[in-house]
Protein backbone atom coordinates (compact mmCIF):
# COMPACT_ATOMS: atom_id res chain seq x y z
CA UNK A 1 0.00 0.00 0.00
CA UNK A 2 1.07 3.53 -0.79
CA UNK A 3 -0.47 6.60 0.78
CA UNK A 4 -0.25 9.99 -0.92
CA UNK A 5 -0.99 13.36 0.64
CA UNK A 6 -1.11 16.45 -1.57
CA UNK A 7 -0.83 20.04 -0.45
CA UNK A 8 -0.17 23.49 -1.84
CA UNK A 9 -3.29 24.26 -3.83
CA UNK A 10 -5.20 27.51 -3.60
CA UNK A 11 -6.37 30.63 -5.36
CA UNK A 12 -3.89 32.58 -7.45
CA UNK A 13 -4.12 35.37 -10.00
CA UNK A 14 -3.27 34.80 -13.65
CA UNK A 15 0.48 34.93 -14.12
CA UNK A 16 1.11 33.80 -10.56
CA UNK A 17 2.83 30.72 -9.19
CA UNK A 18 2.04 27.83 -6.90
CA UNK A 19 3.98 24.78 -5.75
CA UNK A 20 2.17 21.54 -5.11
CA UNK A 21 3.64 18.82 -2.90
CA UNK A 22 2.85 15.11 -2.75
CA UNK A 23 4.23 13.16 0.19
CA UNK A 24 4.33 9.39 -0.18
CA UNK A 25 4.38 6.84 2.62
CA UNK A 26 3.96 3.10 2.98
CA UNK A 27 5.48 0.74 0.40
CA UNK A 28 7.41 3.48 -1.34
CA UNK A 29 10.14 1.06 -2.45
CA UNK A 30 7.65 -0.32 -4.98
CA UNK A 31 7.07 3.03 -6.74
CA UNK A 32 8.73 3.36 -10.17
CA UNK A 33 7.11 6.60 -11.27
CA UNK A 34 5.01 9.43 -9.91
CA UNK A 35 2.99 12.06 -11.61
CA UNK A 36 0.52 14.89 -11.45
CA UNK A 37 -2.83 14.82 -13.18
CA UNK A 38 -5.66 17.31 -13.22
CA UNK A 39 -9.38 17.34 -13.78
CA UNK A 40 -11.37 20.44 -14.60
CA UNK A 41 -15.16 20.55 -14.17
CA UNK A 42 -16.88 18.66 -16.95
CA UNK A 43 -13.62 17.34 -18.38
CA UNK A 44 -11.68 14.11 -18.20
CA UNK A 45 -8.67 13.72 -15.96
CA UNK A 46 -5.49 14.51 -17.90
CA UNK A 47 -1.80 14.05 -17.43
CA UNK A 48 0.18 17.10 -16.38
CA UNK A 49 3.67 15.76 -15.67
CA UNK A 50 5.44 12.56 -14.64
CA UNK A 51 8.81 11.68 -13.19
CA UNK A 52 10.40 8.24 -12.98
CA UNK A 53 12.54 6.83 -10.20
CA UNK A 54 15.50 7.55 -12.47
CA UNK A 55 14.55 11.19 -12.80
CA UNK A 56 13.18 11.20 -16.35
CA UNK A 57 10.37 13.69 -16.80
CA UNK A 58 7.46 14.09 -19.18
CA UNK A 59 5.07 17.02 -19.58
CA UNK A 60 1.79 17.77 -21.28
CA UNK A 61 2.27 20.20 -24.14
CA UNK A 62 -0.03 22.69 -22.43
CA UNK A 63 2.32 23.10 -19.44
CA UNK A 64 5.76 22.75 -21.04
CA UNK A 65 7.97 25.66 -20.13
CA UNK A 66 5.68 26.73 -17.28
CA UNK A 67 5.51 23.72 -14.93
CA UNK A 68 8.38 21.73 -13.44
CA UNK A 69 8.10 18.37 -11.70
CA UNK A 70 10.80 17.33 -9.27
CA UNK A 71 11.35 14.89 -6.44
CA UNK A 72 13.13 14.80 -3.11
CA UNK A 73 13.94 11.16 -2.44
CA UNK A 74 15.02 11.86 1.13
CA UNK A 75 11.58 13.25 1.90
CA UNK A 76 9.66 10.84 -0.37
CA UNK A 77 8.01 13.89 -1.87
CA UNK A 78 7.24 14.99 -5.42
CA UNK A 79 6.70 18.64 -6.28
CA UNK A 80 4.99 20.49 -9.09
CA UNK A 81 6.19 24.05 -9.51
CA UNK A 82 3.62 25.95 -11.54
CA UNK A 83 4.55 29.33 -13.00
CA UNK A 84 2.75 31.70 -15.36
CA UNK A 85 -0.56 30.20 -14.35
CA UNK A 86 -3.55 30.67 -16.64
CA UNK A 87 -7.29 30.44 -15.92
CA UNK A 88 -7.37 27.25 -17.96
CA UNK A 89 -5.05 25.65 -15.40
CA UNK A 90 -7.92 25.71 -12.92
CA UNK A 91 -8.64 22.14 -11.84
CA UNK A 92 -8.32 19.61 -9.07
CA UNK A 93 -4.74 18.33 -9.18
CA UNK A 94 -4.10 14.71 -8.24
CA UNK A 95 -0.87 12.97 -7.41
CA UNK A 96 -0.39 9.42 -8.67
CA UNK A 97 2.19 6.79 -7.85
CA UNK A 98 2.74 3.83 -10.15
CA UNK A 99 3.87 0.43 -8.93
CA UNK A 100 4.06 -2.91 -10.72
CA UNK A 101 0.90 -4.03 -8.98
CA UNK A 102 -1.34 -0.97 -9.25
CA UNK A 103 -1.58 2.80 -9.25
CA UNK A 104 -2.34 4.87 -6.17
CA UNK A 105 -4.01 8.28 -6.14
CA UNK A 106 -4.05 11.13 -3.67
CA UNK A 107 -7.20 12.93 -2.60
CA UNK A 108 -6.59 15.93 -4.85
CA UNK A 109 -5.96 19.60 -4.23
CA UNK A 110 -7.88 22.47 -5.82
CA UNK A 111 -6.03 25.04 -7.91
CA UNK A 112 -8.01 28.07 -8.99
CA UNK A 113 -6.53 30.72 -11.28
CA UNK A 114 -8.70 33.80 -11.31
CA UNK A 115 -8.52 37.55 -10.96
Amino acid sequence: QVQLVESGGGLVQPGGSLRLSCAASGSIFSIYAMGWYRQAPGKQRELVATITSGGSTNYADSVKGRFTISRDNAKNTVYLQMNSLKPEDTAVYYCKSATLIRDYWGQGTQVTVSS
